[in-house]
């Protein structure tokens, strides 16, 4: 995609932005957008300017707001490569991206590291990005569920969903992926060796007066307040 066009600027090269921004360079190299950078003449083009636009008139300017583009404050320059993320924050519940009350940048660092925090060993700093904001969810918890422990997006989709709170399944086929056990009598369910037909016919598990602390409680094994 193109980058971001200010009228009347250039381009002059991520080798001039460092001069001023050196706490956004210092680690750059280690981030996913520094594969966005290139060698030779085409560096003008790929690099910085990629998401922040031509810099000439933010230099000439000594910095003046306005003259170069700040991602932090519109999410439009993202989309301009990350088209599907654009798409999942039209769905009926998302974080406010497009309200302009939460950032791409609040979650995602672009200038150092994996900014997409997820998986393996990151699993633990995911979570961490999440309870920022979503502080009551952490815990501790004397009983705790372990989905939490394996991360937020186990049970939400971070960036936009058709279900409510962001959920990745509606009902209580959510909590099946994880709490299954094979079913021997037809038509009857069974999870953790209890019947539980007749509950999951009311609604989610969540909600029918169960498991309604799914993020761990610190009176009951089985979350159910």
């Amino acid at each position: 995609m193109a980058p971001p066009q200010i009228a009347g600027a250039v381009f002059i090269g991520s080798g001039t932005c460092t001069a001023c921004h050196a706490d956004q360079a210092q680690f750059f190299d280690s981030s996913s957008h520094a594969l966005l950078q290139d060698e030779g003449d085409p560096a003008k083009f790929i690099g910085c300017e990629s998401c922040h636009g031509p810099g000439s008139m933010h230099l000439a300017s000594f910095g003046q707001v306005g003259a170069i583009v700040n991602p932090r404050r519109s999410p439009e320059t993202c989309f301009q490569c990350h088209l599907d993320k654009h798409g999942e924050f039209h769905l009926p519940n998302t974080h406010p991206v497009l309200t302009g009350k939460v950032s791409c940048a609040d979650c995602h660092d672009p200038h150092r590291g994996d900014a997409v925090i997820a998986g393996g060993t990151q699993l633990a700093s995911a979570n961490d990005t999440c309870l920022e904001c979503h502080a009551a969810q952490q815990g501790p918890f004397v009983f705790e569920h372990e989905a939490v422990r394996e991360g937020c997006v186990t049970c939400h989709s971070h960036h936009g969903s058709v279900n409510p709170k962001m959920l990745r399944a509606a009902n209580h086929t959510l909590c099946l992926q994880c709490h299954f056990q094979e079913q021997t009598v037809d038509g009857r369910l069974k999870i953790g060796g209890r019947e539980h037909t007749a509950y999951v016919s009311r609604g989610t598990c969540w909600t029918t007066g169960c498991h309604e602390a799914t993020h761990g409680s610190q009176v009951d094994s089985t979350l159910r307040f």
